[in-house]
C-alpha cells in the first residue's frame, strides 16, 4: 500500500492533542501507519530516522509538504529527541505546534541538527 501523505497529516491533526504529553513518537508513528505504512517501534524519537529510510522515506531538502516527517535530535532536557508530521500548515506531534518544529523553547534556543524525511 503506498503512503499517503494527505491522510496521515490529517490523522495526525484531528488526534493532537491541546499540549504535549511527551509522546510524540507515539503520535506521528500512528499517523504514519493511518497514512499506510507500518513502523517498528523505537524507544525515542530521535531514533526513527533509520527506520523512516527502511521504509521508504528520504531525506527531502527545500519546503515541506503534507505528510513529511521531521526527526530532530535531543535538546537539554530532552533526551528523546522530538519527531513531528506536516499537515501543509503547521507541524503536529502529539500536539499542533505553534512555533515552526522545534516544539519547545528548549529546541528553540538550542536548535539541535533534524532530519526532514519524505516518501514519494
Amino acid at each position: 500500500m503506498p503512503y499517503d501523505g494527505a491522510s496521515a497529516a490529517s490523522y495526525a491533526d484531528s488526534h493532537a492533542q491541546p499540549d504535549s504529553t511527551g509522546e510524540c513518537a507515539k503520535y506521528v508513528r500512528r499517523a504514519i501507519e493511518w497514512g499506510g505504512i507500518s513502523l517498528p517501534r523505537t524507544r525515542y524519537a530521535k531514533d526513527y530516522g533509520p527506520i523512516l529510510k527502511a521504509a521508504g522515506f528520504r531525506a527531502a531538502l527545500g519546503a515541506p509538504r503534507k505528510g513529511d516527517v521531521i526527526v530532530i535530535q535531543p535538546a537539554p532536557g530532552h533526551p528523546a529527541g522530538h519527531m513531528a508530521i506536516y499537515d501543509g500548515a503547521h507541524w503536529i506531534s502529539d500536539f499542533k505546534q505553534r512555533h515552526g518544529f522545534y516544539p519547545d523553547p528548549a529546541y528553540r534556543n538550542a536548535q539541535p541538527s533534524y532530519e526532514i524525511y519524505r516518501h514519494d
